[in-house]
């Protein structure tokens, strides 16, 4: 059947959207869960098509829903065939403004089976790559120099690499210029290169898909330079995330450090109660008779320490507070209202042993457990 395909000869006008409606026809696929082989059916139908006519921009969107549902009709069960309310929904979600009818469905699928005399049965690299992929990985194969200890494993990560190269080869015309037998062949050898599975391409494979190394040459370079270049638009997206996380957490850092030393914009409450600056002076009058006290008392306390002096002083505290109680100028009843915390604040004696932290600390645990 490859050797009856058509030729592809990339002179449609409309080529340089050939990349817009690949990515719509693969995105549409994927939200209707269709297998691999139908998509690239429906891809591989649209290029044909392309490639033979000059079409309108409008037109392409309707041609491309109709390539996906006789893709899918041939390739899926009749159950998992995309409906028009379904594709309708999935085409206004990926923002296009068309609108699709039966009608115009219906007559742009009779023009595209006429096109293909009728004949869908076109294989592409789909088709080959699940009969490619049960002979990829063998028990003398070497992983990193060493011998695969679980062959399962190996083969699962395998797959993924493989269905990620074939994704590539639909992106770019350009592979259609290989067979598709050559392109599945090609896509389980550039996994086994960077997976580093050696050696890269085995006399089974070699036997099973009838291509050398030679063969596979070409096509193995063009899928590991798109690979390369995958790969440091991945790391530079990685990085411009990174850049951002760090930004987003300078600025959340700064703001938090802001709002936990900012000035409070309150005034006193001096300034909005009267009943309270009654307090104040016999409150400064308490601290001033204490540390008058104090001081007319310090050098004998200190030079002496002698309990009469240290009495003395305690009785001149006590007369002074109580002459300063005294003198409370209360013109009338007052009412307050006292917030007190109840509960008591345990205060613990830690020992440390470390040089720095030389014996005994007290300090005050649970202060703001409120």
């Amino acid at each position: 059947h490859e050797l009856k395909l058509p030729v592809y000869k990339a002179h449609s006008p409309q080529i340089g959207m050939r990349r817009y409606f690949t990515d719509l026809l693969t995105v549409l696929s994927s939200r209707c869960n269709l297998c691999p082989t139908a998509r690239h059916l429906a891809v591989y139908l649209l290029d044909l098509f392309m490639d033979h006519y000059d079409i309108t921009v409008k037109q392409l969107y309707v041609i491309s829903i109709a390539c996906l549902l006789l893709a899918s009709k041939f390739e899926e069960k009749e159950d998992r065939v995309p409906k028009l309310e379904q594709l309708n929904n999935l085409v206004y979600m990926c923002n296009v403004n068309v609108v699709l009818n039966k009608k115009d469905l219906l007559k742009m699928e009779l023009l595209l089976l006429e096109n293909f005399n009728w004949n869908l049965c076109l294989p592409t690299p789909a088709h080959y790559i699940d009969y490619y992929l049960f002979a990829s990985v063998g028990e003398k194969d070497l992983h990193n120099g060493w011998p695969i200890t679980s062959l399962t494993k190996v083969k699962a990560f395998m797959e993924k690499y493989a269905y990620y190269f074939l994704d590539f080869s639909v992106q770019d015309y350009a592979f259609l210029n290989f067979r598709p037998s050559l392109i599945a062949a090609a896509c389980v050898c550039a996994s086994r290169i960077c997976m580093q599975i050696s050696p890269s391409w085995t006399p089974q494979l070699q036997l099973l898909t009838c291509y050398s190394w030679e063969h596979l040459a070409q096509c193995i370079e063009m899928m590991l330079i798109y690979y390369e270049h995958d790969v440091k638009e991945a790391s530079k997206v990685k990085k411009q995330v990174t850049l951002q996380q760090q930004v987003v957490g300078t600025v959340n850092h700064q703001t938090t450090t802001q709002v936990l030393f900012q000035q409070s914009s309150y005034p006193p409450l001096a300034q909005h109660s009267t009943a309270l600056s009654q307090f104040q002076s016999p409150v400064q009058d308490l601290c001033s008779a204490y540390r008058d006290s104090l001081q007319a008392h310090r050098p004998s306390s200190l030079l002496s320490g002698s309990a009469s002096t240290s009495l003395h002083s305690y009785s001149a505290l006590q007369a002074s507070l109580q002459s300063s109680v005294q003198t409370l100028p209360i013109q009338g009843p007052v009412t307050m209202q006292v917030a007190i915390a109840t509960e008591p604040r345990h205060c613990i004696s830690m020992a440390y042993g470390s040089s720095y932290f030389s014996g005994h600390h007290s300090y005050t645990a649970r202060c703001f457990d409120r």
